[in-house]
């Protein structure tokens, strides 16, 4: 197995086991709503250290997005809402779909074509989503 989806799914089981019945009593109280200002918090602090070309900074800031990501997943997985799994799953499928250049026939000619062309398939998204 990859190094990353090892540590990727020792990341899912700590989370697992955080929000446990024997688990932490804080994780355990997070909800949806509760963990917003950590998301907004981290990335305010990878920005941060984005602009100050701090890489060391950048992996942890990243790590602790990351941990979010995967706590809302835990809480909407406990909730039946969805996991980690369509999480990613669905994000595979929009890249995909949204560069037709890489994965398809489309052909583009500059930087500028692939903005107009991922602006374009976004906008018939969201309009499929509104039809549904």
């Amino acid at each position: 197995m990859k190094r990353y989806l090892k540590e990727f799914e020792k990341l899912v089981d700590i989370m697992t086991k955080l929000r446990s019945a024997n688990g932490c009593a804080w994780d355990k109280k997070q909800t949806y709503e509760s963990l917003q200002k950590y998301l907004v918090s981290e990335s305010k602090e990878l920005k941060q250290a984005v602009g100050k070309k701090d890489v060391e900074n950048m992996e942890e800031e990243l790590g602790d997005i990351l941990l979010q990501i995967v706590f809302y997943a835990q809480i909407a997985k406990e909730k039946k809402d969805f996991d980690i799994a369509t999480i990613i799953s669905k994000l595979n499928k929009k890249l995909i779909r949204r560069h037709p250049h890489i994965f398809g026939n489309y052909k583009v000619s500059s930087i500028a074509d692939i903005e107009e062309m991922w602006k374009n398939i976004k906008i018939k998204e969201k309009l499929a989503i509104k039809h549904k």
